[in-house]
């Protein structure tokens, strides 16, 4: 790329010393390594400036249909690496910093993970972000920047505690402040609506005002010379509020932006979050319109010129806002708005699950949001009318699409009825939607639901962290960054070749090598790199059922300590656990705690601990997973099926050539598909025989309790002294969880999750056939890349063109 100070190694030396001589006033022999990150990351965002900014001139020059996603997550990890690459200089600066004595890995791990996210939501959007920008799509991204992230875990006897995520306690080198495009959002006060000689005159009284701050980051696509922008809003006392401003009320102005996911459990808590989603929902769309009729003089274009897509149901008063704008600011007729609204307004639905699907007290709405209450009030009128219309008066399909009732305000019904298209995120999970969970709106709005499965970012979780592999597919699938869907597939030729298995062996004893190290230093167990590496990393949550894991764990420890035929034929095994539970979710702490509480007892016993260990990674995040991920051998993902929308974790695991252990859950569906069962252990319950147990009402836990003696002994160990360093009390609410009823059916499964992992155990001692199945994986993965996904994305949603960037 054409970047004046990173031309060349010599160039780039010159112009670095000489930028961390002049910021930090000192020697550059004597600069630290974070002074060496900041000055870079500088350089970095001073030489993209110029794209940057063409590329804003070329999409409005051009006439570009514009994208807006409105995520509350965006969990982008560290930078530095990303953007070095994506500009096409990190091998000049890797040259340069070794002929400098630097070692750039330590350079660049003085950036602290972004911390705007908590999970796969946040993470899909992040490699979102990296995909349309490399596709040249003007696609930009709108978020809160929260001063603390989800939270730093720590592990205390056991047990999760969080810390604060002090993500910004150094500098941002890649935001940029602009304070003249801040914004005023109103929260209180009273409605005051006259209609003087027939015009609407809408007056917010008595309001209390927060000022959103935008700041931008600029997102590099892949060696094009497009850089789009993440805005993030961060929430200021206003210069509008002249009464009751104090100390304290500023304090409670930035809690607006202070962290991610406040708990809700209290009134107070409720109220911040939603502040927090019309905040960053009412900021971004009046800035928004603003520019927009800036450039075209008029918002009566605006569906053919913008999409706002609604990432989950945070940000659904997308469409609320929308309508007060154009109709309360410019005057429009409700059905003029209604119609640009519902045609401007995309909604992606993430998860089945009801305590997922927000709702808010009608009362906390009213009074928080006067005027937006009014208006959702108006739409649910108009709606139901519509519906009776069609079914009758009396009909349940007018209570179930209704946006208000119970006394709550329905926030995904608010996203389905005002936008034009919805889509699941992947097939199982679009039909669920389709036909069980939102059928009745399927019905109604006959081809709005669709499916676009998801995807990674093959750049961020293939080619910057599993150097080894790069090297493999550089030789076998020439071509591969750039069109990996068309190329990865070549490798599958492969598969047999006794070099490349012999190389894909060396990569992932590299990666291994790796992650041990990493373990070593930062938890003190030492892990064997000869054995399997198994693991499971995602949020703790029940139906993603580390728990079953866990138990299988207790019984296969049960095994080695009693049957000496099982123990010599055991393939040596590490579980590895990444997760973060909700600081409030009781259950899920107690699944962390059993897990720690496992792993002290397997690891301390010498007579099995040479086949069996038991790690814990402590604050995994999007750094930790970097070095995970390339180094598993099998990928848990083993939900409950019907319970997880797609996951993304399974496709990074897939793509470095881990193979899956899982359930027909989610995207599992398609990995399977790809490679064929032959390539990846399937086991347990698919989705119409859990739904079909949940409609019959569950299941006795107790009969397979009384009959599997597997399960008897495990349960039973976790309350009778078998961890002699934890009360017997401490694990009651665990197995009286699973006796009484198993939502999740841990135990339904366990007969075959244990069969399966004893398939994987037998598979890994042929190496010839687990390496097969591993190179399959990775040149089946091409699909799973988010290029395809957000083609997709424009070809059947968006509807909009790349950006023709024009070079002087």
């Amino acid at each position: 790329m054409n970047y004046p100070y990173f031309k060349d190694s010599e160039t780039f030396k010159k112009a670095f010393i000489e930028k961390v001589e002049n910021k930090y006033a000192v020697n550059f022999k004597d600069s630290t390594p974070y002074q060496q990150y900041v000055a870079l990351g500088e350089m970095i965002r001073y030489g993209v400036a110029a794209d940057w900014n063409n590329t804003i001139k070329q999409i409005d020059k051009q006439k570009l249909k514009k994208v807006y996603y409105f995520s509350m997550e965006f969990l982008m990890g560290r930078m530095i690496t990303n953007n070095l690459m994506n500009a096409g200089v990190y091998p000049v600066v890797k040259k340069a910093f070794t002929e400098l004595g630097i070692d750039i890995n330590e350079v660049e791990h003085q950036e602290a993970d972004a911390g705007l996210g908590n999970g796969g939501l946040g993470r899909l959007a992040a490699c979102f972000m990296d995909s349309v920008a490399s596709l040249g799509l003007p696609v930009h991204g709108n978020c809160i920047r929260y001063r603390y992230g989800f939270f730093e875990q720590g592990v205390k006897n056991g047990y999760q505690v969080e810390y604060p995520d002090r993500w910004l306690k150094d500098v941002n080198v890649w935001e940029v402040r602009k304070d003249e495009e801040a914004v005023d959002v109103p929260f209180y006060g009273w409605i005051d609506i006259t209609a003087p000689n027939g015009k609407l005159n809408v007056q917010h009284r008595d309001a209390e005002y927060v000022k959103a701050v935008p700041y931008d980051m600029p997102i590099i696509g892949d060696n094009n010379h497009v850089v789009n922008t993440l805005r993030l809003w961060s929430a200021e006392p206003s210069d509008k509020n002249f009464e009751g401003d104090s100390f304290e009320s500023h304090i409670k102005v930035r809690e607006i932006s202070s962290m991610l996911y406040p708990n809700d459990e209290t009134e107070e808590g409720k109220i911040l979050r939603l502040k927090q989603q019309y905040f960053f929902v009412s900021a971004g769309v009046t800035d928004i319109l603003k520019k927009h009729k800036k450039v075209y003089g008029t918002l009566t274009n605006l569906s053919d010129k913008i999409v706002f897509h609604i990432n989950d149901t945070h940000p659904s008063l997308i469409v609320a806002e929308l309508m007060r704008i154009l109709v309360d600011v410019e005057g429009l007729e409700w059905s003029v708005a209604w119609n640009i609204t519902k045609n401007c307004c995309a909604y992606t639905n993430h998860t089945i699950l009801a305590e997922a699907l927000e709702k808010w007290p009608i009362g906390l709405f009213q009074r928080l949001l006067p005027r937006i209450y009014t208006i959702v009030e108006e739409i649910n009128r108009r709606l139901i009318l519509e519906i009776e219309d069609k079914y009758g008066q009396n009909a349940p399909e007018v209570y179930e699409m209704a946006i208000l009732k119970d006394g709550v305000v329905h926030m995904a019904n608010l996203a389905i009825h005002g936008s034009f298209s919805v889509n699941g995120v992947a097939a199982l999970h679009t039909e669920i939607l389709k036909n069980q969970e939102m059928k009745v709106f399927s019905d109604y709005y006959q081809g709005k639901f669709n499916n676009k499965t998801n995807g990674v970012t093959h750049r961020r979780w293939l080619l910057h962290i599993n150097p080894e592999l790069v090297d493999i597919l550089n030789d076998k699938c020439p071509g591969w960054v750039k069109d990996p869907g068309k190329c990865f597939p070549e490798l599958e030729k492969y598969a047999d070749d006794p070099n490349v298995q012999a190389a894909y062996a060396k990569m992932k004893d590299a990666r291994k090598r790796e992650l041990a190290k990493k373990i070593a230093e930062t938890q003190g167990i030492v892990i064997d790199t000869k054995s399997i590496f198994d693991v499971q990393v995602k949020r703790l949550h029940e139906y993603k059922r580390q728990l079953m894991n866990a138990l299988h764990i207790m019984y296969v420890y049960n095994r080695l300590k009693n049957d000496p035929e099982f123990k010599a034929n055991y393939y040596p095994h590490t579980f590895i656990f990444g997760a973060k539970s909700a600081p409030s979710y009781y259950f899920a702490k107690k699944v962390i705690k059993l897990i720690n509480t496992i792993a002290d007892k397997v690891n301390n016993d010498y007579e099995t601990n040479s086949l069996l260990k038991v790690v814990f990674a402590v604050n995994y995040n999007v750094t930790y997973a970097e070095t995970i991920i390339p180094a598993a051998n099998v990928s848990e993902q083993i939900s409950t099926a019907s319970k997880e929308a797609s996951g993304t974790s399974n496709m990074k695991f897939m793509m470095n050539g881990a193979i899956t252990i899982g359930t027909l859950d989610g995207a599992n569906v398609e990995i399977k598909d790809f490679v064929g069962e032959d390539n990846c252990v399937i086991f347990g319950m698919n989705s119409e025989e859990v739904i079909g147990l949940y409609a019959n009402g569950g299941y006795n836990p107790r009969e397979i309790y009384d009959n599997d003696p597997r399960v008897h002994e495990v349960l039973d160990q976790l309350t009778n002294g078998f961890f002699d360093k934890v009360s017997m009390d401490e694990f009651n609410v665990i197995r009286d969880n699973l006796l009484n009823n198993d939502h999740y059916f841990i135990l339904k499964d366990f007969d075959s999750y244990v069969k399966a992992q004893e398939k994987i155990n037998e598979l890994y001692k042929d190496q010839k056939k687990w390496l097969h199945m591993s190179i399959v994986n990775t040149a089946k993965s091409g699909f799973f890349t988010t290029d395809r996904t957000m083609r997709q994305y424009n070809e059947d949603i968006w509807h909009t063109k790349p950006i023709v960037i024009e070079q002087k």
